[in-house]
Parts: structure tokens; sequence; C-alpha cells
């Protein structure tokens, strides 16, 4: 498990298809410095080390189409530099997104856990999974709302990870729980806000 927990934002641009870093480091609170191009080559470089690792990319269903092809782009670099990324289904947004870029990249090295079977995902994600060779179903949950499901399936994909990519809104509490548990488990955490 890694001891140095790394939290940064940044913050996704919708209107200009920008990604502008907000802050970086271990309080990102404190850190209100304009940002540059270097910051952002920085977060970026910490995403996607020589080292091969285990990736986690969780985040919110509402996105752009600039900003789903931006995680698209982050799930087939991380595939192809050999790393594993691990996320849940979904029939957009992000989980949508990762798997995408993840089964163009290296499908050997996509990992998704659902937060209950196969059978009880829609069509569209059932159709989306054909190809992924590691799936992890929970029938033990599927008596459970989606939403309680859900928060298990997230505690379970950040557990399994080294590093916890989120991508979230302001207002958005059960990925900001997510992020919470993430930093008591001291993973490096990069959190890309979407407004």
């Amino acid at each position: 498990m890694l001891k140095n927990t790394v939290r940064s934002s940044s913050s996704f641009s919708s209107s200009t298809d920008e990604m502008n870093v907000i802050g970086a480091g271990t309080d990102s609170a404190s850190f209100l410095d304009t940002p540059t191009a270097h910051d952002l080559s920085e977060e970026f470089k910490n995403i996607q080390d020589s080292q091969e690792k285990k990736v986690a990319m969780i985040g919110s269903r509402d996105l752009s189409m600039s900003q789903i092809k931006i995680i698209e782009m982050i799930g087939f670099g991380l595939t192809v530099a050999g790393n594993t990324v691990i996320t849940s289904g979904g029939y957009c947004g992000t989980n949508y997104a990762t798997i995408k870029g993840a089964l163009r990249g290296n499908s050997d090295k996509l990992k998704v856990i659902l937060p209950q079977t196969l059978q009880q995902q829609i069509k569209e994600v059932q159709d989306q999974l054909i190809g992924v060779k590691n799936i992890v179903e929970h029938p033990e949950w599927a008596h459970m709302l989606l939403a309680d499901a859900s928060r298990l399936c997230n505690q379970e994909i950040i557990y399994e990870c080294q590093q916890l990519i989120c991508f979230l809104y302001r207002d958005s509490n059960t990925l900001k729980e997510s992020l919470k548990y993430a930093h008591s488990l001291n993973k490096v955490v990069t959190t890309f806000y979407l407004d």
C-alpha cells in the first residue's frame, strides 16, 4: 500500500474544452496559485509513470463529449503503458469512457467490477462488456438498491487499486464519500472537477 497521498484537483471546462489545474500537492485547499501547463504535465506524469500499477477510474455519468474523449484517452494510455485499469459498468459517463478507451488500448489490462450481476445491467452495458475478459459480479448484492450496491462497488474498486482517478462535480456527495474512503486507505488520488 502506498504511504503518500497525493491530493490534487483539476477542473474540466466544458465550454472551452480545456482542463485547468486548480490545485496540486498534499493540500489542495492551500494551493491557490494560477495553474500552469507544467502543473498539468506533472499531474499526467503522476497518473502515468513508468511503473505498472492498478489504477481505478470512477466518476460522474453526466459528461460532455469532450470530457468523454479525454477520459477515453486516459484509459487508453494507461492500459497501453501496461497499467491495469479498474472501473465499473455504465452505459454513459466515466465508466463507459474508461471501458471504451481501455478496450482500445489493451483489453487484458481492464477489470470491470459490477455492483450486482451482469444480467441486472441494462442491455447497453451488457453489449459494451462483450470482449471484457475480467468482470467481477456481485450476486450477493442483487437484492440491494443500485445506489447502495454502487457504494460498495466503489469501495471494492478503490480497495483494489493503488491510485484513484475521479471525475466529479463539486456537489457529487457519493463520489466525495469515495474520495474520503480512498484517502483513509492512503491511496494516491487524482481528482478532476467537471464544474
